[in-house]
């Protein structure tokens, strides 16, 4: 039997798990509007703050659209949907199968045909991010009250210590992104690509921030990351036939 990675059986198995996860999610949703009215909150309240959260959970559902449709090429359609349906993370998702890919010698934009190589990825993009889970358990309550401590002793220097460690963390994808660079003094320009696109992107993100702020548009800030997507992927394609 031929290898696919779009086989029907890994979207049974996937639509399986997603399945589970929505049961969840609908069992503690129920729970909560049970307990809400127990408790005496309005039943006007619990469809307004229903509403409100749905229509808030689309800006990252479409961003998550997007990762699915950029890492379908070459791992179908199956495998992102469920990384980036039930545990996952756009930003390192798409890092891993990128990074994965090519120590197996396979380009971004190729389509994995052997079911070893499919399977390394799975792991790679699973192991990687499960790791958090192993992790917040037991350091995120110390780290959490040392963050708290430092910002009531001094809240100048906690507002730094907490922007370094989120830069520390950007940090680690600029280094993906800046990595090929220096192929550009040797005349192979492919290395730009990612810098274009995450200068464009950078530059739609923050042209929506400042719209949202003077014009106070609350959903373009939570629209600002799709949108920023959408438009570094639109300029990647000219751009990748304008460099390679």
């Amino acid at each position: 039997m031929e290898f696919s990675v779009n086989s029907p059986i890994l979207f049974v198995m996937v639509g399986i798990i997603i399945a589970a996860v929505l049961a969840q999610s609908v069992y503690f949703l129920v729970r909560a509007m049970r307990r809400a009215k127990q408790i005496g909150i309005k039943a006007s309240t619990l469809k307004a703050t229903i509403i409100s959260s749905a229509l808030f959970t689309i800006a990252p559902a479409v961003a998550v659209l997007v990762g699915v449709v950029a890492l379908s090429k070459s791992l179908g359609i199956a495998l992102p949907w469920l990384r980036l349906s039930v545990i996952g993370s756009l930003t390192y998702e798409t890092v891993a199968a990128n990074n994965t890919l090519n120590a197996l010698g396979h380009d971004a934009g190729s389509t994995v045909t052997e079911p070893s190589a499919f399977v390394t990825i799975l792991w790679v993009m699973t192991l990687g991010i499960a790791i958090g889970l192993i992790l917040v358990p037991f350091v995120t309550k110390k780290i959490q009250g040392g963050m708290m401590k430092m910002g009531m002793k001094d809240k100048k220097w906690g507002e730094i210590f907490n922007n370094a460690m989120f830069l520390g963390m950007i940090s680690a994808f600029l280094g993906y992104v800046f990595c090929d660079v220096a192929g550009a003094f040797k005349g192979d320009f492919k290395g730009l690509i990612p810098v274009v696109v995450m200068f464009v992107s950078a530059v739609v993100m923050a042209i929506c921030g400042l719209i949202a702020t003077k014009k106070n548009i609350r959903w373009l800030t939570d629209y600002a990351l799709p949108i920023s997507l959408v438009c570094g992927m639109a300029v990647a394609i000219p751009v990748t036939g304008w460099l390679s």
